[in-house]
């Protein structure tokens, strides 16, 4: 049954809160559905395509239990389609308000946890691993670049990743979007599931400072010697009011979850004080707002 052919109340459409999840085998999948069942969400796993806009219908109709549905999608259904950008497209044209969520990681990572559990690649075939997760890629790189959430675990573990998921999906007692004021050291990569990534390393690095290298921007002196110097405090003025600024118009669009990426050398000193003042800031201006240290043990 396609979406265009069922004809059921669109307030019920609009009020389902609707969870589509995807992305690369390995990624976490598995991990985000339990982290949503965790926070009130009804799952269906390895749904094939065809039969999104007919679970949606059902779940819309289905009353409390069920109003708040994610659905499983990926290339272990022989069913699987390779146009779900078009289904979530028919998916809103129709009343409803989808929320595609991918996930993703590194090839390397990708790799060392197929070889960890010892399976094969659900399209490898009688190819190597590597030719498995590029053909999925190739399958998933439009609903990738349509996600509204993207979760990047390569340098996450499983309570990780599920603590960041429940933070996301967790019912907010205030409407609006929530802020994850992420921290990260460029010489371990950007994180590629931000949304805004800004780079502090204009400021003196607290590490050339020996009373202050062995700590972090969580320590008050680390954090008050980060925010003391000539423009931090104009930055994150600057930058939290660049933020707000365009909450109204993310919110129009559906958005619920923003990750704000915050990068220095090493990600331990600078960027982990100004994502702690960020955050800080987000919530007085009436925000929920968390942060969430990437590399702060890298070191």
């Amino acid at each position: 049954m396609g979406v265009a052919a069922v004809h059921a109340g669109s307030n019920d459409r609009s009020e389902l809160e609707l969870v589509i999840v995807t992305g690369i085998s390995g990624g976490g999948r598995s991990t985000v559905a339990r982290a949503l069942e965790n926070v009130g969400y009804y799952v269906i796993d390895n749904l094939p395509e065809s039969l999104v806009g007919q679970a949606a219908e059902l779940a819309a109709a289905g009353g409390a239990e069920v109003r708040r549905t994610a659905m499983v999608l990926d290339v272990r259904s022989r069913a699987f389609m390779t146009d779900l950008v078009g289904v979530i497209e028919d998916l809103r044209k129709s009343g409803f308000k989808p929320h595609l969520v991918f996930v993703d990681a590194d090839d390397d990572v990708i790799i060392r946890r197929f070889e960890k559990v010892r399976r094969a690649h659900p399209l490898q075939g009688d190819g190597l691993l590597a030719d498995g997760i590029a053909a999925e890629r190739q399958l998933l790189e439009p609903a990738r670049g349509s996600a509204d959430t993207l979760f990047d675990t390569t340098h996450l573990n499983e309570n990780q990743l599920r603590a960041r998921v429940e933070e996301a999906f967790l019912a907010p007692s205030t409407p609006g979007i929530q802020f994850t004021c992420m921290s990260f050291g460029f010489k371990y990569g950007v994180p590629r599931d931000a949304d805004y990534v800004a780079d502090v390393r204009f400021l003196p690095n607290p590490y050339w400072v020996p009373s202050l290298r062995e700590h972090t921007g969580i320590d008050k002196d680390v954090s008050d010697y980060v925010l003391g110097q000539d423009g931090a405090e104009e930055f994150v003025d600057t930058y939290a009011s660049l933020l707000l600024g365009t909450t109204g118009g993310f919110e129009r669009e559906g958005k619920r979850y923003m990750t704000i990426a915050i990068g220095c050398t090493g990600g331990k000193h600078r960027s982990v004080a100004i994502a702690e003042d960020l955050a800080r800031r987000l919530v007085a201006a009436g925000f929920p707002a968390n942060t969430h240290h990437r590399d702060r043990g890298n070191e």
